[in-house]
């Protein structure tokens, strides 16, 4: 098996640090990323479509957004793929320094190699713990492995593949398509735990997801299919960190050539096995009998030599955009800071296939490991996540019959109140949950949830009969449900979104991020609604303060104002010293301006009291 080196760092703009803010110009949302300056006092959005993110602190500066977003990146923007690769194996991450550690956020653990965060150390520590894991949990059956087109994903999994065969795991590895998006992996676990039984299974994803050409990252999906909850990655990462201290002395590893070789290490049909299993969750048959025309950017992503086979077997009219894989990702459009990013839910990394959504009847993009999704129409350009979370629910729960009529609908906290409406719209209740697909597992593995997503642009869904289709975000199903819903229909998806809001009304949305320390993020993450003192919000009666999700009674590690017409929630970062506030109104604009302004006073008023 070939093992290619690809990569890319960083480029653009840096975070905002604590303590000094930066402000970024106001933008109003407009459907195909079209800009319109505005300023407020204390923040500034830019226009994300999906959300709009946020950098707002006090007596700040004024930025524009990079002069090269929406464009290519040029030359300088570009990594030394050598450099990277070569940091990733002679760079030794120091376990006494907290940002070199092991840490496990919602989507396991990253970083990059150029600076001590993600590199060869790193990777076989959590492999050695995830095989101490196993052992511990008695789980005995093949570990699917996954990777993504990042640069670091190439390297780690020779990495990981070393020493899985070292500790006689079973190990199933791609073929000549070498890349596995995340849902596949998810979709294989739970395939052989419920068809094969000889033995348990699990995985490992060597991903970043969206994140930047210089990231690399390795998340752990149990026997579930899904993301690990926070007690195994709690201990995975406890695990490896103690590997790391020990300077890896019970890590067990063999040369990569004889792991290549060794009898545990197996070819899987990745992609005859999920392609063959679309028809369960979509109706494959419709879509083609339309003759819709469908387009695809693969955004150089693991799943672009799926989306061949998926219009072969099926017979949809299906154009690939482009079927290029480079590590510097050099064919993308750079993002609103400067960066490049695989990200479909962003107007400028999808300017690309904007600009021609005439040519199809929908159009459609992944992000690097086929976890998310991004719609574009051409009534409306591209969709914001939660407007196309509310379509996908709308028509669902309209068109499978055979769904439990008892399944939920589920959604992340800080997703738009829109879904909750819809979901009344159709007599089902709302699963809310904390951040973090995680949360849904248990509900899409039992049946009692229908649908799971994120405002992130993260969701799956049930089979058609009702049953498990993956425990793991899936970028390919949302896509496809979009021409799905476009043959049914005769309306695309943003035109299905319009006529949502003639009826319950049009939300609007946003997201700011701002800058905090460590201790005012443990602050924020242990507030109680004891210590807030408001009686309204944006001059309505406060309905509800949260601290645990209504939906499984998890702490959201921070808190939601909720109103008739509008709320706020605020949450510290897993990843960087910021915090978050989400924000949505029914009322108009100014309604949401007044929200974001007393929810951002009340939390700066929290988090500046001595304790």
């Amino acid at each position: 098996m070939a093992l290619p080196l690809t990569a890319a760092i960083f480029v653009g703009l840096q975070p905002c640090p604590a303590g000094k803010g930066l402000r970024y110009k106001a933008v109003e949302e407009k459907e195909n990323g079209a800009e319109k300056g505005k300023f407020s006092n204390f923040q500034c959005t830019l226009s994300r479509q999906m959300e709009q993110r946020h950098c707002g602190t006090k007596n700040l500066k004024t930025m524009q957004i990079h002069p090269h977003a929406g464009k290519l990146p040029e030359q300088e923007m570009l990594v030394d793929v050598p450099r990277l690769v070569t940091a990733f194996f002679s760079m030794s991450p120091d376990p006494g320094v907290a940002s070199q550690r092991i840490s496990f956020g919602t989507s396991g653990h990253r970083g990059t190699s150029l600076n001590g965060s993600f590199n060869e150390d790193h990777i076989l520590a959590v492999t050695q713990a995830i095989c101490m894991y196993r052992k511990k949990e008695k789980i005995d059956g093949p570990l699917f492995l996954g990777i993504d087109t990042h640069a670091l994903s190439e390297p780690a999994f020779a990495t990981v593949l070393e020493v899985l065969a070292a500790n006689g795991i079973e190990v199933m590895v791609a073929g000549e398509e070498r890349y596995t998006p995340t849902p596949v992996v998810s979709h294989a676990i739970l395939t052989w735990n419920r068809d094969v039984g000889k033995g348990t299974a699990d995985g490992i994803l060597l991903t970043p997801s969206h994140n930047p050409p210089g990231d690399g990252g390795i998340k752990y999906n149990p026997p579930h299919g899904g993301p690990a909850g926070g007690e195994t990655t709690s201990w995975i990462e406890d695990a490896a960190n103690h590997l790391l201290v020990e300077k890896l002395r019970d890590v067990r590893r063999i040369p990569c050539a004889k792991a290549l070789s060794a009898p545990t290490t197996h070819r899987y049909d990745y992609p005859g096995t999920y392609i063959g299993d679309l028809g369960s969750v979509i109706d494959m048959e419709v879509i083609a009998r339309s003759g819709i025309t469908l387009g695809v950017d693969p955004l150089g992503g693991a799943g672009l030599a799926y989306w061949e086979r998926i219009a072969e077997h099926y017979g949809v009219q299906l154009t690939i955009l482009s079927k290029t894989v480079d590590p510097t990702f050099r064919f993308m459009s750079v993002d609103w800071d400067g960066k490049i990013r695989m990200d479909p839910s962003s107007p400028y990394t999808m300017q690309p296939l904007i600009r021609q959504r005439d040519r199809f009847d929908i159009a459609f993009a992944c992000d690097t490991d086929y976890d998310r999704h991004g719609i574009v129409t051409r009534s409306s350009g591209l969709l914001q996540p939660n407007h196309y979370l509310a379509v996908c629910i709308d028509y669902l729960f309209q068109h499978r019959d055979a769904w439990p009529r008892s399944a939920m609908v589920g959604k992340t906290l800080v997703s738009s109140s829109m879904i909750d409406r819809v979901a009344a719209k159709h007599g089902r209740m709302v699963y809310e949950v904390p951040v973090g697909f995680k949360w849904f597992v248990d509900g899409l593995l039992e049946g009692f949830l229908g649908f799971g997503g994120e405002e992130s642009a993260g969701a799956s869904f049930l089979r058609k009969n009702g049953e498990v289709w993956t425990t793991d975000k899936d970028g390919f199903i949302p896509a496809l449900l979009s021409a799905e819903i476009t043959a049914k229909t005769g309306d695309d998806p943003g035109e299905v979104y319009r006529k949502l809001t003639q009826d319950l009304g049009e939300p609007v949305y946003r997201r700011i991020d701002a800058p905090a320390t460590p201790e005012e993020k443990a602050k924020l993450k242990g507030l109680s609604p004891e210590k807030l003192s408001m009686g309204q919000l944006a001059g309505e009666e406060i309905r509800d303060i949260l601290t645990n999700a209504p939906g499984n009674k998890a702490a959201i590690g921070g808190l939601k104002v909720v109103s008739d017409n509008g709320w706020f929630a605020a949450r510290p970062s897993g990843t960087e010293n910021i915090y978050k506030i989400y924000a949505e109104s029914f009322l108009g604009e100014k309604h949401l301006e007044r929200i974001l302004a007393e929810g951002e006073s009340m939390i700066s008023a929290v988090l500046s009291e001595r304790d």
